[in-house]
């Protein structure tokens, strides 16, 4: 287990693990990459573990505080085990294993269950004085970025999406949501969730199982969390899933509802907005793969679509 390969040496993560865990590991039972390397791992004395490896950034820090925070508040979510471990250029983290939820199908009442959750969340999370820079957000939901054109760098390629412009349609309407949510009174951040997925949120009884992906906590106006959440809570890893029109209306009513708040006509724009912008990213970001011309078909009428509800 823990094999050397091309992309990371894991041969320290072993020691690593039982220093801090007080026990060696001893069965790889699953391991995925993308943006970090994630594996889960029965140690000797039969405790099961999740393993994150990642390149360091500050942001993080406030990430690791997060989760312990709203775990000790009594948030469904994995343990974290032990402070988060810079080795070199990377950043380990450890958390117990939590991995018997399943996914929401997507319905309106499962919308619906989906946004009381995020507003559930954001009513237990910690204040922003309290966890540190959380700085920058990830790209799809950093509009208002400070990189000097439409878009801002992605976090997994290493091309420069303004350097590929096109097509004219997709950059245009960039341009246009950024328009919309600079001109609109967004509110105070608060701390939530950006990537409120149907795969980091699971479920078991009809109750919220564990919340995942804790590299994803942001400080960011509640429209904007609340609206990015709407456009993208029924993605499930493996198989296309964007939240339609009407799956993200009801979200964007059930958290309303759920937090208590009276969104004027245009602070629902500026949700629809936020919504729209992490689907104008991914779907340009698609536009620079051979493969990812369905991928832009598919979400292209639904950019439309939102950008007449964004007021855009």
């Amino acid at each position: 287990m823990f094999e050397e390969t091309t992309a990371l040496d894991l041969s320290f993560l072993p020691a690593l693990v039982e220093s801090r865990l007080g026990s060696p590991p001893r069965t790889e039972l699953w391991r995925c990459s993308h943006l970090s390397t994630v594996l889960a791992v029965e140690l000797a004395d039969r405790r099961r573990v999740v393993v994150k490896i990642r390149p360091f950034a500050d942001r993080l820090a406030g990430c690791c505080r997060t989760h312990r925070l709203m775990w000790q508040a009594g948030l469904p979510c994995s343990e974290p085990l032990g402070e988060p471990v810079r080795h070199g250029s990377r950043i380990v983290t450890m958390e117990t294993l939590v991995d018997d939820g399943v996914a929401l199908d997507v319905a309106p009442r499962s919308s619906a269950r989906s946004a009381a959750e995020l507003a559930r969340f954001v009513s237990v999370a910690p204040s922003v004085d309290e966890i540190g820079t959380l700085d920058p957000p990830p790209p799809w939901v950093w509009w208002n970025h400070d990189q000097g054109a439409v878009w801002p760098l992605p976090d997994d390629q290493p091309e420069d999406l303004n350097q590929h412009p096109g097509p004219d349609w997709l950059d245009d309407a960039a341009t246009r949501v950024r328009k919309r949510l600079s001109e609109h009174d967004l509110g105070v951040p608060v701390v939530g969730h950006c990537d409120w997925e149907a795969q980091n949120v699971t479920w078991k009884g009809g109750a919220l199982h564990a919340v995942h992906d804790w590299d994803s906590i942001v400080t960011l106006p509640e429209i904007v969390i609340a609206g990015a959440a709407a456009a993208v809570h029924a993605v499930l890893g493996g198989r296309p899933g964007e939240a339609t029109i009407a799956h993200t209306a009801r979200f964007i009513d059930a958290y309303q509802a759920a937090r208590g708040l009276s969104w004027t006509a245009a602070d629902r724009e500026a949700a629809w907005a936020a919504g729209a912008w992490v689907h104008c990213f991914n779907a340009k970001k698609a536009s620079l793969r051979s493969d990812g011309a369905p991928v832009v078909a598919r979400l292209a009428g639904g950019i439309r679509q939102r950008l007449r509800l964004a007021g855009a």
